[in-house]
């Protein structure tokens, strides 16, 4: 390795996104690359994402890019499906700076699990209307066809930690009937807060879809994708200790730091306010 290579291999992995979502993929990151120190980045002043149009959604995904850039990160993973339907390709254009994304390796994930090629994709109203998914999964595999349904409330109920109980139970069942109608065999969940919810989709998807439904973690799967990257680039911090976690945001420090350890599975008590 190359002293460059090396000083890079030491450097963080910058991760972003519109609010607290990014943090499940932090969390894998964390179980995946345990020595990485990571930058994240979450956009509080303007969550959520989702509502928004496309150019608005670039210009904020390139005011974040670029302020982790300034921090000195390696490589930038998104960790916002809404931003990885419509940006990885300006922002790789105006970086140089490896960029990753959440969709694909979703995408791949789904595509290697499917038995039937029906794939279900629970997302917010953003992703699902950028069809971002369905190119990802034709890209794929042929013969593979993809049903989006937004979710919305999914995403207020994860941030209020209402992962249990009849509402969120309710709320899943509603949203999975389409997919129970269309007779997917795997369930891909297409918004980073949704994993908190992950015990309440997959009991919901067996009662509705069968015993055999599968359940994708877009989360996991970009941990696993941004694992084999940093190999074959040589960009894997070596160092023995345990990564760091430093945590950005751009407002409401305090209520952020409050509900980021539910997210991320670990204290998130030092939280640094941003002006973008």
């Amino acid at each position: 390795m190359t002293k460059e290579a090396g000083s890079r291999s030491s450097a963080p992995l910058g991760v972003f996104d519109s609010g607290l979502g990014g943090l499940t993929v932090v969390r894998a990151l964390r179980l995946a690359l345990p020595h990485e120190d990571i930058v994240y980045l979450g956009d509080t002043a303007r969550v959520p994402y989702g509502t928004k149009g496309p150019d608005t959604i670039v210009k904020y995904a390139l005011a974040c890019s670029r302020h982790l850039v300034g921090r000195g990160v390696k490589a930038l993973v998104i960790a916002c499906n809404t931003v990885s339907a419509v940006a990885p390709e300006r922002l790789r254009v105006d970086l140089d700076l490896p960029v990753l994304s959440v969709i694909e390796p979703g995408a791949r994930a789904a595509v290697a699990a499917t038995r039937s090629g029906k794939i279900g994709i629970l997302a917010t109203a953003g992703t699902v209307a950028s069809g971002a998914y369905p190119r990802a999964v034709s890209q794929l595999s042929t013969r593979a066809e993809t049903v989006g349904q937004a979710a919305p409330l999914l995403v207020p109920l994860a941030e209020e930690g209402w992962l249990e109980g009849e509402v969120p139970r309710l709320a899943v069942r509603r949203y999975l009937e389409p997919l129970a109608r269309a007779r997917v065999d795997v369930v891909v969940l297409g918004c980073t807060h949704y994993p908190l919810l992950r015990r309440v989709i997959e009991e919901e998807a067996k009662v509705m879809l069968g015993e055999s439904v599968r359940v994708v973690d877009s989360a996991t799967a970009t941990a696993h994708d941004t694992t084999a990257f940093l190999e074959e680039r040589g960009l894997l911090n070596t160092q023995e200790a345990r990564g760091t976690v430093k945590l950005l945001v751009t407002d409401l420090a305090a209520s952020f730091a409050a509900s980021a350890a539910r997210f991320l599975g670990e204290d998130a008590t030092d939280v640094e306010l941003v002006d973008l």
